[in-house]
């Protein structure tokens, strides 16, 4: 086989890093960029020697492209993977999945219908830092997981985004924008949940726009900027989330998971890389009171990957026969989990989780994103 063919359909901010990384994995080939503004897709296409671009229709009617990368606002996501199944493309859709369970729902069962794959961002599980501390959870490391601590915590994207509105409207939020990285890494570590309950507030119900030719102007806050959640898994273990655009303190990529025998804590699940290290109980007693435990490292490799990884491991897969990590299915659990949140903040009710979903793969032994498969 050759490189497989991708198009890009929306061309924002995100589209720098997917469009480098998947320009240097010798798998696939992006072979045209689409959005609605022509003159943009033309500046990236060229940015990154991209041979053509266009608009999403033109993307879509590509005879070489296999595997369109949805970019588009979240708002679109469903309707723009729709019609990239309905012109016989796999795709690989930026988070969430979609912003409602039907939608969501009805584009999985086309696409198994047309015998086709849908994979959905994040793909931070496949970094090397979270595959090591998924391995070593696997191997027994801290016994029975019990219960797990995240938190996402920073004063908002409306610092330094110059059009941050759409990150506070129906649909975002630091719910749906930042909670697909810290549940999707809670699932493929800890299985699918059962129920949650949760709580949310807004500081403010409008905000300021702080960079950009915008600053300065005003935008209505439609969702809650401060979430905390409950979250009971199938399996027996439990979580507590913390996702805030509010907080003045910045604390970002809190991930511990607490088991029988001890402690690990885990990458930034919105990074490929980072430390793991784990803490087993009865530290050094001294005093005769206090205790000090010791935090041990646990080595592993840290190959530079970013966005994109996702839908290379999707190309493999599909020429292997094997399922991928980040899939449609995982997708659609988690934004159940998370609109399952929403509805409870609204409502005061804990909320069953009706959706499930299989084991979450590893990744290969030996994947390398660098070295052609095809």
């Amino acid at each position: 086989m050759s490189a497989v063919g991708v198009g890009i359909i929306g061309v924002g901010v995100i589209s720098d890093t997917y469009l480098a990384n998947l320009s240097s994995f010798p798998d696939v080939e992006v072979l045209i960029v689409g959005d609605l503004l022509l003159d943009r897709a033309q500046a990236q296409a060229e940015k990154y020697g991209v041979p053509a671009f266009g608009s999403a229709e033109d993307v879509l009617a590509h005879p070489g492209v296999d595997l369109v990368v949805n970019l588009t606002i979240p708002a679109v996501h469903v309707e723009v993977s729709r019609a990239a199944i309905a012109a016989g493309k796999h795709v690989w859709t930026e988070k969430p999945l979609g912003l409602d369970r039907d939608g969501a729902a009805l584009l999985l069962r086309e696409a198994e219908d047309a015998g086709l794959r849908v994979g959905s961002a994040p793909d931070t599980l496949l970094g090397p830092g979270f595959q090591a501390a998924r391995r070593a959870i696997e191997d027994g490391l801290i016994g029975r997981p019990l219960f797990a601590l995240t938190t996402f915590q920073t004063q908002g994207p409306d610092l330094w985004h110059p059009s941050p509105a759409f990150l506070f409207a129906d649909g975002a939020g630091p719910l749906l924008d930042m909670g697909p990285y810290y549940f999707s890494a809670l699932v493929s570590l800890l299985g699918p949940v059962d129920r949650v309950a949760a709580v949310g507030t807004k500081a403010r119900e409008e905000r300021q726009i702080h960079t950009g030719p915008n600053a300065g102007t005003t935008f209505v806050v439609e969702v809650p900027s401060t979430i905390q959640i409950i979250t009971a898994f199938e399996q027996g273990a439990q979580a507590q989330s913390l996702l805030s655009f509010d907080s003045a303190l910045e604390r970002h990529g809190v991930v511990e998971i607490h088991g029988t025998e001890g402690t690990i804590v885990i990458p930034d699940p919105n990074q490929f890389t980072g430390r793991i290290a784990y803490v087993k109980p009865l530290g050094v007693i001294r005093d005769g009171m206090s205790f000090e435990q010791e935090w041990i490292e646990i080595a592993h490799e840290d190959v530079v990957v970013g966005r994109g990884l996702g839908a290379l491991d999707m190309v493999r897969a599909i020429a292997e026969g094997r399922p991928h990590v980040a899939s449609g299915e995982l997708g659609f659990h988690v934004l159940d989990i998370l609109l399952s949140a929403q509805e409870s903040a609204a409502t005061g009710a804990t909320v069953v989780v009706e959706s499930t979903v299989a084991p979450v793969p590893l990744l290969p032994e030996g994947f390398d994103p660098f070295a052609a498969t095809l």
